[in-house]
């Protein structure tokens, strides 16, 4: 729940505040958030590799989680708090810091879900409650400081950054401590023997996986183009700057009603047809934004509710498709590799994001729109805006549904690999009866 705060803030409030508070341009800030997730790039892969090969009597999973909270507690209380007068220095390593942790507590994490259970449809169950406790965090992200604005007239970005600072520094190592104590690892698991470079060779001529990737980078990028630009849009576009929040807690509720309909529907029709129509839905709506102006801020809460009732299958769905493409490198490799598979999964989700964001904000910075408060900005920076805002995404999200519609590994699919790694599993127990 409390990681779920440093992934929506992060890319709705810091560009705005960062540009528009403290003074950085457009184009610094957008390339910034690039240049801090291009740092994965070794990071990723080596705390998945790693965390595979772990063995402690605290398992594989749990040390990575435990080492990356207090990186996250002072990178992320920096990033939220800082002062007047900080340049590109400050932001870069407070970013790196985040991610950094980021790196060291989700890909254990989700390795760590995705061994939960080997049923194909009982890890859409696992995903979808994971989902929603996550969708809770965000919740409370926004829900938090409509409190503090409604009842104590404390709002703004700055209020908003201060409040989520201090909720992630109660809230993380209370939920870390109750992950770690509270729920069992495998105490069978087998370390990981399969070399590096063999090993990302055998995800490379993995389809299924290659396809899964395909779809959540084309929808990620179309995704965090317009999640910088919801500060902006409402801001400038409908005059109701601060109403940001009141936005986004409309999106992340119907996120979380969203996920049990998702879930029931990946049931009735398999998950990657599930996952393609919630990109279609999505994609449907989104150009309506372009029929708002000043004032609309309420007109556009039917597009939101839609919007996030969609993504409600977003960080379900492919999570448990993760799972079932893990079952397909387990036949091909001999090992169980998850923290690999979602390292790669977790990089090309984070470049994903920055560069939707990268792109967001230096096309807006090439539209010539200015983000200092108070500036006078033309009709035809508010088009541009709007434009970046809905069409681009709109196009990219109907792509990702088409990458995904046909996917192959279905639930009749996977009970016949599920049944081959079971005889296997059984041969290697018992050689000699084998």
């Amino acid at each position: 729940m409390p990681l779920h705060f440093a992934l929506t803030p992060v890319l709705v409030f810091v560009p705005k505040y960062y540009t528009a508070e403290l003074g950085l341009s457009l184009v610094l800030v957008g390339n910034l958030l690039l240049l801090a997730r291009i740092l994965d790039v070794a990071t990723d892969p080596l705390v998945g590799y790693w965390s595979d090969r772990t063995r402690t009597r605290w398992g594989r999973r749990r040390p990575w989680i435990v080492a990356g909270t207090p990186i996250m507690m002072l990178s992320f209380y920096f990033l939220f708090q800082p002062v007047e007068g900080v340049g590109p220095v400050y932001l870069i390593v407070c970013l790196g810091g985040v991610y950094l942790a980021m790196t060291m507590m989700l890909i254990p994490y989700y390795a760590w879900a995705a061994e939960l259970s080997p049923d194909y449809h009982e890890r859409s169950r696992i995903t979808g409650w994971r989902s929603a406790i996550g969708i809770v965090g965000n919740m409370l992200v926004q829900f938090v400081p409509i409190f503090f604005l409604v009842f104590f007239d404390y709002g703004g970005d700055k209020a908003v950054l201060q409040i989520v600072s201090i909720m992630m520094l109660l809230l993380l190592p209370i939920s870390v401590f109750l992950t770690v104590t509270q729920v069992s690892e495998q105490p069978d698991f087998v370390s990981s023997r399969t070399p590096l470079k063999k090993g990302m060779r055998l995800m490379w001529h993995n389809g299924p996986f290659k396809r899964l990737v395909s779809a959540l980078m084309v929808g990620s990028i179309a995704f965090n183009i317009t999640t910088p630009l919801y500060g902006f849009y409402i801001a400038y576009v409908l005059g109701a700057g601060d109403m940001t929040v009141v936005m986004l807690a409309f999106f992340y509720t119907f996120n979380i009603i969203g996920v049990p309909f998702w879930v029931w529907l990946a049931k009735k029709i398999g998950k990657h047809r599930a996952y393609a129509i919630s990109f279609i839905t999505i994609g449907s709506v989104n150009p309506f934004y372009l029929l708002h102006g000043m004032g609309d801020f309420w007109w556009m809460l039917p597009i939101t509710i839609v919007s996030g009732f969609a993504g409600g299958a977003f960080a379900t769905l492919p999570n448990s498709m993760k799972a079932d493409v893990i079952d397909l490198d387990t036949m091909m490799s001999g090992d169980n590799r998850s923290a690999s598979f979602f390292a790669t999964w977790s990089f090309t989700q984070k470049m994903s994001a920055a560069l939707g964001g990268a792109i967001a904000l230096n096309a807006l910075a090439a539209i010539g729109f200015d983000p200092q408060l108070g500036a006078d900005n033309s009709e035809s920076h508010m088009l541009g805006l709007r434009l970046l805002f809905t069409v681009p995404p709109a196009i990219m999200f109907y792509w990702a549904a088409a990458i995904v519609w046909n996917y192959p590994i279905t639930a009749v699919r996977h009970a016949r690999m599920r049944d081959a790694l079971e005889r296997r599993n059984l041969r290697r127990a018992n050689p000699i009866t084998s």
